[in-house]
């Protein structure tokens, strides 16, 4: 039996850890940054800004041309529209590297792609295009199942939709913007995900930024994952609401902000919150991690908390068929009140989706901005994610998706396998087709992109302020359409660029190693891991009032709750 105290909150000393049973699920890596390389970074930052400064001394004096962005001479004596700070990284550091980020490419961005050559005359403050391209294997698109195809029977259905819808909608989906295609998508989202509803906008960035605030306002408490993506941040400045961060990934700080949203209230009035929102992603872009869902469930159960889940990434990418985290870990869909995800990874196209129960759907299509002002979906998009979930159901009448899926899986497994053997420092989960390895020092960021674009592999490379300074890092997204030998390749090229930049972790031991041999996954390697039913997981405390609000900003809709 459980002690509760006079609050009404159960004494974890004396509740049973039942996310146990998940612990086989929560495998993650996480390696602290070698003290020699963080030392090495922070100098390497400190002289790039000192070397800046003396830079722009010259650029003052004239004895360096500037060819930036610059405030006009009209407004002199204004105060500055332009940060100085942003100003002077984009100047002296960011300009360095300039060539290895927006990459421009000229083909379809499948397993491989063309990427169109670049040159500079000018230390890159600018630089062209020179008309010639080169084929590279793409490890760095979102295209976790391979849909991003210019053939096949998505593409079919895609050409067939455009002869008879053309193009664009030209209108809102509250005006005459509102057509079959789009109550057909929804229902199929709804079908896909388990739900009685779904919402569909025509961009996955805004469908967090202008629907959180459709939930949440003034008096409101939104805890955020503090790896939460830009989107989810800024959706829930704009609600008004108060936010509070936690650790990532970390239960006990959660719950301790959880804890303390009940027992103190809002500042100053400490009255309860009208609502509290639990923000989480399923997949972290940067980390590779994959979020600990059942126990964040059962926190937002006990404390009577909304949970909004953003599956950008996650949705078809995990799961034993493809339904995301909530299937990965066999959770019921039900215990998420706001499901959110994309169809920019998956399913080969561009949009995002609000899902859950038909109450929560109905109030989100009355208030939600960017479905009153947005442009309605373009009837080509909306087939491709149709077509796509179709495949990926199996309602196509094949194994298709399925057979992506499966390889996704196996993919995931070897690279991220390999990537350990060869010594690099690889974060988040094993499970995750999102694998970070990091580089640390300033660089060796252009430096490895550019050893790997002339090895012909296109990847993309992370650095601050996206990341921690001392943890820059090399971002691989792999893919259903990846063959092993693009892998094994990829992973040559990775061993050989790993001992010309020193890019091997402490723990690596050349002697121990053997050079290097390509390894099979065992069959039990590649059967999706479910946790086992257990009855009552969920502990849950009936005796308190939390807090008082629903869900709705309208008071007189129910959430069952």
């Amino acid at each position: 039996m459980n002690k509760t105290k006079k609050n009404g909150i159960t004494d974890s000393k004396f509740e049973l850890n039942k996310s146990e049973v998940y612990s086989h699920l929560y495998k993650q890596s996480y390696e602290e940054t070698p003290f020699i390389a963080a030392v090495i970074t922070y100098i390497g930052y400190a002289l790039l800004t000192l070397f800046g400064y003396l830079r722009d001394f010259t650029r003052y004096v004239g004895l360096e041309v500037v060819k930036q962005s610059a405030d006009s001479p009209r407004n002199k004596g204004f105060v500055p529209l332009l940060s100085d700070f942003e100003s002077f990284y984009t100047r002296n550091l960011y300009r360095r590297i300039k060539d290895c980020f927006n990459r421009p490419i000229s083909s379809k961005p499948g397993p491989e792609m063309d990427v169109m050559e670049r040159v500079s005359d000018d230390k890159f403050w600018t630089i062209r295009c020179t008309g010639r391209s080169q084929t590279v294997i793409n490890m760095g698109s979102y295209n976790y199942l391979g849909f991003a195809q210019n053939s096949g029977r998505c593409t079919d259905e895609v050409e067939e939709i455009i002869r008879n819808y053309g193009v664009g909608i030209c209108s809102t989906r509250k005006e005459f913007g509102n057509i079959d295609l789009h109550e057909k998508l929804e229902s199929v989202v709804a079908d896909y995900l388990g739900v009685e509803d779904a919402m569909c906008f025509g961009m996955g960035f805004a469908t967090n930024s202008l629907n959180i605030p459709a939930f949440m306002s003034k008096g409101c408490l939104i805890i955020s994952d503090q790896l939460n993506h830009a989107s989810l941040i800024l959706g829930a400045r704009l609600s008004g609401a108060t936010i509070r961060v936690f650790k990532h990934n970390d239960m006990e700080s959660l719950e301790g902000r959880l804890r303390q949203a009940v027992i103190e209230g809002q500042p100053r009035t400490h009255r309860p919150w009208k609502k509290v929102l639990v923000v989480v992603e399923g997949i972290y872009s940067m980390e590779g991690s994959i979020v600990k869902l059942p126990d964040v469930i059962r926190l937002k159960k006990k404390y009577k908390a909304y949970l909004y889940l953003d599956e950008a990434h996650s949705i078809g990418a995990i799961g034993p068929t493809g339904r995301g985290v909530t299937e990965f870990y066999g959770c019921d869909v039900k215990d998420v009140d706001i499901l959110m995800g994309t169809f920019t990874k998956s399913f080969g196209s561009c949009g995002g989706y609000i899902a859950g129960s038909r109450k929560v759907i109905q109030h989100l299509r009355r208030y939600s901005h960017n479905g009153c002002y947005g442009t309605s979906m373009s009837p080509p998009i909306c087939q491709q994610i149709i077509s796509s979930m179709r495949i990926i159901m199996g309602k196509d009448g094949s194994n298709d998706g399925q057979t992506r899926i499966d390889t996704l899986r196996r993919n995931t497994l070897y690279f991220r396998k390999r990537l350990n053997q060869l010594g690099y420092i690889v974060y988040g989960s094993e499970d995750s087709p999102v694998v970070p390895a990091l580089i640390f020092m300033p660089a060796k960021i252009g430096a490895m992109s550019r050893e790997c674009l002339k090895r012909n592999i296109g990847i993309v490379v992370v650095s601050f302020p996206a990341t921690p300074m001392i943890e820059s890092r090399a971002r691989f997204c792999l893919s259903a359409g990846h063959t092993k030998e693009m892998l094994d390749k990829v992973l040559d090229s990775l061993d050989e660029i790993a001992e010309l930049l020193s890019l091997r972790g402490d723990g690596y031991e050349t002697e121990s190693q053997p050079k290097m041999k390509y390894i099979d996954l065992d069959a039990s390697d590649l059967e999706p891991q479910q946790a086992e039913p257990v009855e009552d997981f969920i502990d849950t405390v009936e005796d308190i009032e939390v807090f008082s609000g629903c869900l709705f900003s309208d008071t007189s809709l129910d959430t069952g709750k």
